[in-house]
C-alpha cells in the first residue's frame, strides 16, 4: 500500500511502529526520516557494484544480482532486526525514490503477513516537504530573538525557559554546535540535509498562538547555514538582550566550554588560525594562556578583543529591534537569570 505524504511531521503522526530507511548507511547518515531505523537492502559497496554493472554491463545482469543482494540483506534482517517483530507489526518502508529497493523489501514483509506500507516518491518525496517548509514557507508563531554577547548562557536560558512552558527551537541544538569558534561538539555536526530536516519538524511543529524563541545568530552555526526561513524571521523579529559584564561571561564560559579547555592542542589550533585578525603578541598571550589552561583569563581575553567587537556589529545592524534588555551581574544561578528573562518576556508580548 502506497503511504503519501502530506507534511513533514506526516510520518510522526501516522502511527507506524517503525519507520525502515531500506537505503545504504551512507545515504541514512546523510538525512532520513525524523525516527528511521537503518535496514539497508544494499550496503554501499553493494549498491556501487550494483550501480557499476547496471552502467558498463547492462540493466538485466545489475537487477539480477541487486536482486539476489536485496533477499539475502531481507532474510539477514528478518532474522535479525525484526525478529520480535508481531503479527500485527505496521510498517513503513522507504527508498530513495520509493522504486525498486523498497518495493522488493516491502513485498516480501507483505508476504510474512505485515501491514507494511510504502512512501510514495520515496526520501525525494519528504526532502521536496522539507525544503518547502525551511526555504518558501514563513515561520508560522511570531519569533522573538534572545540576543546577547558572546558566553551570556543564551542556549542554557532557553533551556530553562522551554522548561517553564515558552516554545523554543533550539537552532544550537538542532545544529550540534555551539555557535563560535569553539563550538564543535563529540560527535560532530549533522549535514545540511540532515539539519534542515530536524529544522523543518521543528517549524512544522509550532503553535502559531504562541511566541516561539530563538537565539540571535550568524547564518552560519559551525558547517551548516540556516535556511531562507528561519534566517528572514531572525533578522525581522524583536530582540531581547542579556547583558552581562564580561569576567561573569568569562567565569561562565570556564563551565560550559569545560570540554575545550580539556584539550589544549586543540585550543592551540583554533587560536592560531586567528592570527590574520589580531596582533602577533595578543595572539602568543592567549597561547600561553591555553598551555597554563588558564581558561578563564583567556576566555575573558577573547571576548574583549575578539568576540564583542564583532559582536557589537553584528548587532548595530539590528539595533531596530531591540525591545528590552535584561541586566545580570552574573551568571552563577541560571534558574534566576531565566527567571529574570521571562518576566521581561511576559512584557515584552504582554
Amino acid at each position: 500500500m502506497s503511504f503519501r505524504l502530506t507534511d513533514v511531521s506526516h510520518p510522526v503522526r501516522a502511527g507506524f511502529d517503525d519507520i525502515i530507511d531500506v537505503r545504504s548507511p551512507a545515504e541514512y547518515a546523510e538525512d532520513h526520516l525524523p525516527g528511521a531505523i537503518n535496514l539497508p537492502v544494499l550496503d554501499d559497496a553493494e549498491r556501487a557494484r550494483v550501480g557499476t554493472i547496471y552502467k558498463q554491463v547492462s540493466p538485466f545482469d545489475a537487477r539480477k544480482i541487486g536482486a539476489a543482494l536485496v533477499a539475502g540483506n531481507a532474510a539477514r534482517h528478518i532474522a535479525g532486526a525484526l525478529a520480535d517483530r508481531p503479527g500485527g507489526w505496521r510498517p513503513l518502508v522507504y527508498c530513495w525514490r520509493g522504486g525498486q529497493r523498497s518495493g522488493s523489501f516491502a513485498a516480501i514483509l507483505s508476504q510474512i503477513g505485515w501491514r507494511v506500507e510504502l512512501v510514495e516518491g520515496g526520501y525525494k518525496s519528504w526532502r521536496g516537504l522539507v525544503v518547502q517548509q525551511v526555504q518558501d514557507m514563513p515561520v508560522a508563531a511570531p519569533v522573538i530573538v534572545l540576543d546577547g554577547n558572546t558566553g551570556s548562557a543564551k542556549t542554557a536560558i532557553l533551556s530553562r525557559l522551554a522548561v517553564r512552558g515558552w516554545q523554543v527551537i533550539d537552532l544550537e541544538g538542532l545544529a550540534a554546535h555551539r555557535g563560535s569558534l569553539f563550538g564543535a561538539m563529540p560527535g560532530g555536526q549533522p549535514s545540511q540535509k540532515l539539519f534542515e530536516g530536524r529544522l523543518a519538524l521543528a517549524l512544522a511543529t509550532l503553535d502559531p498562538a504562541r511566541p516561539v524563541l530563538v537565539e540571535a545568530e550568524s547564518s552560519r552555526i559551525g558547517a551548516v547555514t540556516l535556511p531562507k526561513a528561519i534566517w528572514q524571521a531572525i533578522c525581522a523579529a524583536p530582540r531581547l538582550r542579556i547583558e552581562v559584564p564580561v569576567a561573569a561571561r568569562a567565569a561562565y564560559s570556564a563551565r560550559d566550554y569545560v570540554d575545550v579547555a580539556a584539550d589544549p592542542v586543540r585550543l592551540g589550533e583554533i587560536i592560531a588560525a586567528l592570527a590574520p585578525l589580531h596582533p602577533g603578541e595578543r595572539i602568543e598571550a592567549w597561547q600561553r594562556q591555553a598551555a597554563a589552561g588558564q581558561w578563564p583569563a583567556l576566555a575573558e581575553g577573547l571576548m574583549r578583543d575578539h568576540y564583542d567587537p564583532r559582536y557589537l556589529k553584528h548587532r548595530a545592524r539590528y539595533a531596530a529591534g531591540e525591545r528590552a534588555v535584561v541586566a545580570l551581574d552574573d551568571l552563577s544561578d541560571l534558574d534566576h537569570a531565566a527567571g529574570r528573562v521571562e518576566a521581561a518576556l511576559a512584557v515584552l508580548t504582554g
